[in-house]
């Protein structure tokens, strides 16, 4: 047999939405070109690599062309791999070694919560080009070590961009987060996220964005707590909770695909 591989549709409650990534339980450690491979075969927003070690598992994540430092949608659907398929018991926390630290995730019912450091923008110009490859003009601009956050006027706008992606591929960043508070019932804010430089034109649902999202919408709203839609074609829905330093994510997930990586 090979290592075994799923598909996981997570951010969602239903298959065929929210952010799909594939995860691949590892018996022994591969080198990085190795799951670069992996990831581009697969060409999901991202690959997800697990390997046990002691009471923690290694957490690595590779989109189809780069290997990421943060990401929240694999992450997820990692934990739902491993209570899922037994790696875990239900009352166990699932605990990953990753590039940005210790990362721990607990089963909520039928949710499931992750405990993620905060990743707080601070204001900025724009850089030269960002608004035409938007479409847009910005109300606010901010920038953390990862990304833009690009926040808007209304939730009509942030549905209907469709922005130049070879434009906005040529601003040195991880991505583009463009937001705004929601005008939609049971939300209090919304956002959608570009990554053309890290090969994804548009994430559908991006749990790293809201550890900046998080913090940005404690200072707008003044409330800790918030529900969030990430209005992508696929769509998904973020629980989100700012503790001091640290971003509570929370979302569901749905295995759509199990198999054997030869």
């Amino acid at each position: 047999m090979g290592l075994p591989i799923f598909q996981v549709d997570a951010f969602t409650d239903k298959p065929f939405a929210g952010n799909p990534a594939a995860v691949c339980v590892l018996t022994e450690s591969r080198d990085a070109a190795w799951m670069q491979n992996v990831a581009a075969e697969m060409n999901l927003a991202e690959t997800a690599f697990l390997l046990k070690q002691g009471d923690l598992f290694n957490l690595r994540w590779f989109t189809p062309t780069i290997e990421v430092d943060l990401c929240g949608h694999a992450t997820l659907a990692s934990a739902h791999v491993l209570w899922e398929a037994g790696y875990l018991k239900p009352v166990q926390p699932a605990r990953f070694s990753t590039r940005s630290g210790l990362l721990t995730c607990e089963r909520k019912g039928s949710w499931i919560e992750m405990d993620f450091p905060a990743e707080p923008e601070e204001k900025t110009s724009p850089p030269p080009g960002l608004e035409k490859a938007l479409g847009i003009t910005a109300r606010y601009v901010g920038k953390n070590r990862f990304d833009y956050l690009v926040e808007v006027d209304s939730e009509d706008t942030v549905r209907k961009l469709r922005p130049d992606l070879g434009l906005l591929g040529e601003i040195p960043a991880r991505g583009f987060i463009v937001t705004s508070r929601a005008s939609s019932p049971g939300f209090d804010f919304v956002s959608r996220f570009f990554a053309p430089k890290a090969g994804i034109p548009e994430d559908p649902v991006t749990g790293s964005a809201h550890c900046c999202l998080g913090p940005f919408w404690k200072t707008q709203l003044h409330q800790d707590e918030f529900v969030a839609y990430q209005a992508s074609p696929r769509g998904g829905v973020v629980r989100v909770r700012v503790a001091g330093n640290r971003v509570i994510l929370g979302g569901q997930a749905v295995t759509v695909l199990r198999g054997d990586l030869t």
